[in-house]
Protein backbone atom coordinates (compact mmCIF):
# COMPACT_ATOMS: atom_id res chain seq x y z
CA UNK A 1 0.00 0.00 0.00
CA UNK A 2 1.13 3.53 -0.66
CA UNK A 3 -0.38 6.54 0.79
CA UNK A 4 -2.73 4.52 2.17
CA UNK A 5 -3.58 7.31 4.85
CA UNK A 6 -2.53 10.36 2.79
CA UNK A 7 -4.62 13.46 4.51
CA UNK A 8 -6.16 11.12 7.27
CA UNK A 9 -5.58 11.82 10.88
CA UNK A 10 -4.84 8.80 13.07
CA UNK A 11 -4.30 8.02 17.04
CA UNK A 12 -2.26 5.46 18.85
CA UNK A 13 -2.38 4.84 22.28
CA UNK A 14 1.13 3.92 23.93
CA UNK A 15 2.69 4.62 20.72
CA UNK A 16 6.23 5.90 22.07
CA UNK A 17 8.50 2.18 22.16
CA UNK A 18 7.63 -1.09 20.67
CA UNK A 19 4.34 -1.71 18.34
CA UNK A 20 3.29 1.34 19.27
CA UNK A 21 5.94 3.27 18.09
CA UNK A 22 6.19 0.78 14.92
CA UNK A 23 2.60 1.96 13.99
CA UNK A 24 3.32 5.62 14.27
CA UNK A 25 5.61 5.60 12.00
CA UNK A 26 4.17 3.12 9.34
CA UNK A 27 1.13 5.42 9.52
CA UNK A 28 3.06 8.47 9.14
CA UNK A 29 4.71 7.28 6.08
CA UNK A 30 1.50 6.40 4.63
CA UNK A 31 0.50 10.22 4.77
CA UNK A 32 -1.18 10.08 8.07
CA UNK A 33 -1.06 13.17 11.14
CA UNK A 34 -0.58 10.59 13.96
CA UNK A 35 -2.12 11.90 17.58
CA UNK A 36 -0.08 9.74 20.28
CA UNK A 37 0.56 9.23 23.73
CA UNK A 38 2.70 7.89 26.23
CA UNK A 39 3.59 7.85 29.54
CA UNK A 40 6.90 9.53 29.46
CA UNK A 41 7.09 13.02 28.43
CA UNK A 42 11.17 12.11 27.57
CA UNK A 43 9.91 9.19 24.84
CA UNK A 44 7.43 11.81 23.53
CA UNK A 45 9.94 14.46 23.02
CA UNK A 46 12.24 11.78 21.34
CA UNK A 47 9.26 10.99 19.00
CA UNK A 48 8.37 14.61 18.68
CA UNK A 49 11.86 14.75 17.40
CA UNK A 50 11.66 12.36 15.08
CA UNK A 51 8.41 12.67 12.93
CA UNK A 52 8.20 16.64 13.49
CA UNK A 53 4.91 18.08 11.92
CA UNK A 54 3.78 14.58 11.42
CA UNK A 55 2.73 14.16 15.09
CA UNK A 56 0.85 15.42 18.28
CA UNK A 57 2.35 13.88 21.12
CA UNK A 58 0.25 14.21 24.50
CA UNK A 59 0.93 12.80 27.81
CA UNK A 60 -1.21 10.33 28.70
CA UNK A 61 -1.85 7.18 31.31
CA UNK A 62 -4.95 5.71 29.81
CA UNK A 63 -5.77 4.29 32.86
CA UNK A 64 -6.79 7.62 33.86
CA UNK A 65 -9.97 9.47 32.77
CA UNK A 66 -8.64 13.30 33.25
CA UNK A 67 -5.47 11.98 31.25
CA UNK A 68 -7.85 10.48 28.38
CA UNK A 69 -10.01 13.47 28.75
CA UNK A 70 -6.92 15.98 27.82
CA UNK A 71 -6.07 13.74 24.52
CA UNK A 72 -9.41 13.57 23.05
CA UNK A 73 -9.07 17.55 23.75
CA UNK A 74 -6.41 17.88 21.56
CA UNK A 75 -8.06 15.74 19.51
CA UNK A 76 -11.08 18.04 19.03
CA UNK A 77 -8.31 21.07 18.90
CA UNK A 78 -6.98 19.40 15.14
CA UNK A 79 -10.92 19.44 14.05
CA UNK A 80 -9.92 16.91 11.67
CA UNK A 81 -11.67 13.77 13.11
CA UNK A 82 -10.08 10.11 13.45
CA UNK A 83 -10.07 8.40 10.99
CA UNK A 84 -7.92 5.35 12.31
CA UNK A 85 -7.28 4.07 15.88
CA UNK A 86 -5.11 1.95 17.18
CA UNK A 87 -5.42 1.08 20.82
CA UNK A 88 -2.47 -0.52 21.82
CA UNK A 89 -1.23 0.84 25.24
CA UNK A 90 -1.32 -1.99 28.06
CA UNK A 91 0.66 -3.60 30.66
CA UNK A 92 1.86 -7.16 32.28
CA UNK A 93 3.78 -9.17 34.20
CA UNK A 94 4.68 -12.67 34.79
CA UNK A 95 4.10 -13.61 38.23
CA UNK A 96 2.44 -17.30 39.64
CA UNK A 97 -0.97 -17.21 41.11
CA UNK A 98 0.19 -17.31 44.51
CA UNK A 99 2.43 -14.22 44.29
CA UNK A 100 -0.61 -12.14 42.98
CA UNK A 101 -1.96 -9.39 45.21
CA UNK A 102 -4.76 -7.49 44.96
CA UNK A 103 -3.13 -4.45 43.44
CA UNK A 104 -1.55 -6.57 40.65
CA UNK A 105 -5.18 -7.13 39.23
CA UNK A 106 -6.34 -3.82 39.64
CA UNK A 107 -2.87 -2.19 37.79
CA UNK A 108 -3.44 -4.77 34.95
CA UNK A 109 -7.42 -4.43 34.20
CA UNK A 110 -7.28 -0.23 35.26
CA UNK A 111 -4.36 0.11 32.24
CA UNK A 112 -5.66 -2.47 30.22
CA UNK A 113 -9.43 -2.86 30.28
CA UNK A 114 -10.49 0.51 31.82
CA UNK A 115 -7.90 2.03 29.26
CA UNK A 116 -9.02 0.37 26.16
CA UNK A 117 -12.56 1.14 26.83
CA UNK A 118 -11.99 5.03 28.25
CA UNK A 119 -9.79 5.05 24.80
CA UNK A 120 -12.87 4.12 22.15
CA UNK A 121 -15.44 5.84 24.28
CA UNK A 122 -13.52 8.83 23.60
CA UNK A 123 -13.05 8.35 20.01
CA UNK A 124 -16.41 7.46 19.32
CA UNK A 125 -17.50 11.68 18.68
CA UNK A 126 -14.61 11.85 16.55
CA UNK A 127 -14.62 8.91 14.27
CA UNK A 128 -15.29 10.18 10.35
CA UNK A 129 -17.53 7.93 8.06
CA UNK A 130 -15.50 4.60 7.77
CA UNK A 131 -13.25 5.03 10.61
CA UNK A 132 -11.07 1.67 11.81
CA UNK A 133 -10.16 1.18 15.28
CA UNK A 134 -7.86 -2.21 15.92
CA UNK A 135 -7.33 -3.09 19.65
CA UNK A 136 -3.86 -4.56 20.33
CA UNK A 137 -4.63 -8.22 21.86
CA UNK A 138 -2.44 -11.24 23.15
CA UNK A 139 -1.97 -14.73 22.48
CA UNK A 140 -1.94 -15.03 26.31
CA UNK A 141 -5.78 -14.38 25.95
CA UNK A 142 -6.16 -18.01 25.56
CA UNK A 143 -4.91 -18.49 28.83
CA UNK A 144 -2.25 -21.22 28.39
CA UNK A 145 0.81 -19.22 29.10
CA UNK A 146 1.83 -19.68 32.47
CA UNK A 147 2.28 -17.61 35.20
CA UNK A 148 0.45 -15.00 32.72
CA UNK A 149 -3.37 -15.15 34.24
CA UNK A 150 -4.34 -11.73 35.31
CA UNK A 151 -2.56 -10.59 31.80
CA UNK A 152 -4.30 -12.90 29.89
CA UNK A 153 -7.55 -12.36 32.07
CA UNK A 154 -7.46 -8.57 30.99
CA UNK A 155 -6.91 -9.57 27.56
CA UNK A 156 -9.66 -12.21 27.44
CA UNK A 157 -11.81 -9.59 28.94
CA UNK A 158 -10.88 -6.72 25.86
CA UNK A 159 -11.64 -9.63 23.18
CA UNK A 160 -14.83 -9.85 24.57
CA UNK A 161 -15.73 -6.22 24.70
CA UNK A 162 -14.02 -5.71 21.06
CA UNK A 163 -16.60 -7.98 19.80
CA UNK A 164 -19.48 -5.98 21.29
CA UNK A 165 -18.31 -3.19 20.28
CA UNK A 166 -18.12 -4.28 16.83
CA UNK A 167 -21.85 -5.05 16.47
CA UNK A 168 -22.41 -1.52 18.23
CA UNK A 169 -20.79 0.36 15.74
CA UNK A 170 -21.52 -1.52 12.89
CA UNK A 171 -24.46 1.06 12.42
CA UNK A 172 -22.25 3.72 11.59
CA UNK A 173 -20.29 1.70 9.36
CA UNK A 174 -17.31 1.97 11.72
CA UNK A 175 -15.28 -1.11 11.97
CA UNK A 176 -13.26 -2.42 14.92
CA UNK A 177 -10.85 -5.37 14.76
CA UNK A 178 -7.91 -7.23 16.82
CA UNK A 179 -4.70 -7.56 16.42
CA UNK A 180 -3.02 -10.44 17.91
CA UNK A 181 0.76 -10.11 18.14
CA UNK A 182 3.22 -13.50 19.04
CA UNK A 183 6.50 -12.56 20.65
CA UNK A 184 7.23 -9.32 19.61
CA UNK A 185 11.23 -7.80 20.72
CA UNK A 186 10.29 -4.86 22.13
CA UNK A 187 11.22 -3.43 25.46
CA UNK A 188 7.98 -4.74 26.82
CA UNK A 189 9.17 -8.33 26.18
CA UNK A 190 12.59 -7.68 27.21
CA UNK A 191 11.40 -6.13 30.77
CA UNK A 192 9.68 -9.35 31.76
CA UNK A 193 12.78 -11.09 32.49
CA UNK A 194 15.03 -8.08 33.52
CA UNK A 195 18.79 -9.19 33.57
CA UNK A 196 17.69 -12.01 31.38
CA UNK A 197 16.43 -10.94 28.49
CA UNK A 198 18.55 -12.67 26.65
CA UNK A 199 17.56 -16.05 27.58
CA UNK A 200 14.05 -15.70 27.62
CA UNK A 201 14.10 -14.25 23.74
CA UNK A 202 16.08 -17.66 23.22
CA UNK A 203 13.60 -19.66 24.97
CA UNK A 204 11.16 -17.75 23.06
CA UNK A 205 13.31 -18.67 19.38
CA UNK A 206 13.51 -22.55 20.36
CA UNK A 207 9.40 -22.32 20.50
CA UNK A 208 8.25 -20.83 18.02
CA UNK A 209 7.93 -22.31 14.12
CA UNK A 210 9.35 -19.37 12.52
CA UNK A 211 12.48 -20.34 14.70
CA UNK A 212 12.25 -16.48 15.70
CA UNK A 213 10.80 -13.93 17.57
CA UNK A 214 8.43 -11.16 15.19
CA UNK A 215 9.94 -7.72 14.73
CA UNK A 216 7.27 -4.54 15.36
CA UNK A 217 7.44 -3.67 11.99
CA UNK A 218 5.31 -6.76 10.76
CA UNK A 219 2.70 -6.13 13.74
CA UNK A 220 2.43 -2.39 12.29
CA UNK A 221 2.13 -4.07 8.49
CA UNK A 222 -1.24 -5.94 9.96
CA UNK A 223 -2.27 -2.86 11.92
CA UNK A 224 -2.70 -0.72 8.89
CA UNK A 225 -4.04 -3.84 6.77
CA UNK A 226 -6.52 -3.83 9.53
CA UNK A 227 -7.36 0.24 9.71
CA UNK A 228 -7.28 0.67 5.44
CA UNK A 229 -9.46 0.34 3.05
CA UNK A 230 -7.89 -2.95 1.92
CA UNK A 231 -9.60 -4.94 5.04
CA UNK A 232 -13.42 -2.85 4.05
CA UNK A 233 -14.92 -6.14 5.27
CA UNK A 234 -13.68 -7.42 8.57
CA UNK A 235 -15.15 -5.97 11.66
CA UNK A 236 -14.88 -7.89 14.96
CA UNK A 237 -12.43 -10.40 13.67
CA UNK A 238 -9.27 -11.09 15.55
CA UNK A 239 -5.71 -11.23 12.77
CA UNK A 240 -3.09 -13.44 14.30
CA UNK A 241 0.85 -12.41 13.56
CA UNK A 242 1.98 -14.53 15.90
CA UNK A 243 5.29 -16.26 13.75
CA UNK A 244 3.02 -19.66 14.33
CA UNK A 245 2.95 -19.67 17.77
CA UNK A 246 -0.91 -20.54 17.94
CA UNK A 247 -0.26 -23.28 16.20
CA UNK A 248 3.21 -24.89 17.76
Amino acid sequence: MVDALSGKTALVTGGTSGIGLAVVRRFVEEGAHVVLTGRRQAQLDAVADELGDAVTVVRADASDPADMAALFDAVAARGTGLDAVHINAGIGEFKPLADVTPEDIDTVFATNVRGTTLAVQGALPFLNESAAIVVTGSTAASGTEKNFGVYGGSKAAVATMTRTWAAELAPRGVRINTVIPGPTETPGLKGLAPGASDALLEQIREGMPLGRVLRPEEIAAAVLFLVSDQSSGMTGSEVFVDGGASIA
